[in-house]
């Protein structure tokens, strides 16, 4: 299948690496300092010592009738391409980040025929120099999916998954489960350390209420292990997140800063019929981009 890649942080160019050594004609559209690593090296750096071959782009070309096209940026950054990506040729556009929104907007954007949704189950960063280094995961939370048709593709390149109709109920409570992990990560790289207990409590604290958000808004806690989390005792649920921030290679993850949990946290408190001190109280904590975050 020809297919584009949108967005070549970590989840992009991972996808794209295992869906290009499945035999698919790939095409990875960067930008920036990304965009220039990528040409150089003809295509993705794994961390083992291998560069999988790849097409490099700078924009995503609206004439190629893309069999797919995968597009992995960050929430907040997706409705400057919105426009392209509708006027484009591609047959299916399929989105792949964090997101707390309605889903309409999207599937109205490209159509609904065109539509579909994949979370990525990955624990992946990509170093100083631009070499990948993590694995899609295949046991546990699998990538979830909205359709068969995106299972089957996945399915190629020997990446597992799991098909949930109510992607949206998925989606919310999977923000409310991780924005706070994001936090405390995001926090101990900045500190060189591991958070204290009493900004755990404030991040568990958060959590408690995204959850009892999103039920709120008339969406489901899925799948069954955020059900469970949400039923955690505070205190057990502080010392998970007390112990991520002294874990190294998770504390790595903080290296992304902050810029994505706060835009999801805006998404949420601007959702929210009512005010929700414990998200207000995390996000006015959160440093604005020229003070530490990103």
């Amino acid at each position: 299948m020809k297919i584009a890649v949108l967005g070549a942080g970590a989840v992009g160019s991972s996808f794209a690496a295992a869906l290009a050594r499945a035999g698919h004609d790939v095409t990875l559209i960067a930008r920036g300092a990304r965009l220039v690593a990528l040409q150089g090296r003809k295509g993705i750096a794994l961390a083992k010592g291998e560069t999988v071959p790849v097409t490099v782009a700078g924009e995503l070309d609206g004439t190629t009738p893309w069999d797919v096209v995968l597009v992995t940026v960050l929430g907040h950054q997706v409705a400057p391409v919105l426009p392209a990506l509708a006027a484009s040729s591609a047959r299916r556009i399929v989105f792949m980040f964090n997101t707390f929104e309605p889903l309409a907007g999207l599937r109205k954007a490209v159509g609904a025929e065109r539509f579909g949704f994949a979370f990525p189950s990955i624990l992946a960063t990509i170093d100083a120099s631009g070499v990948l280094d993590g694995t899609i995961q295949d046991r546990g939370l699998l990538t979830t999916v909205t359709d068969d048709a995106i299972a089957e593709l996945f399915a190629t390149a020997k990446i597992r998954t799991a098909v949930e109709p109510d992607m949206e109920s998925w989606l919310r409570a999977h923000v409310a489960a991780v924005v706070p992990f994001m936090l405390t990560v995001a926090a101990a790289y900045r500190q060189g350390g591991g958070i204290d207990r009493a900004e755990a409590a404030r991040y568990a604290d958060a959590m408690k209420a995204g959850f009892t958000l999103v039920e709120a808004l008339g969406n489901r806690l899925i799948p069954a292990p955020v059900a469970v989390m949400s039923r955690l005792p505070r205190a057990l649920m502080t010392s998970l997140l007390w112990t991520s921030s002294r874990l190294p290679r998770l504390r790595a993850l903080g290296a992304a800063g902050d810029r994505e949990p706060r835009a999801l946290l805006d998404a949420m408190l601007a959702a929210s019929p009512s005010d929700v001190p414990a998200l207000a109280r995390v996000r006015a904590a959160v440093p604005p981009p020229s003070s530490g975050g990103s």
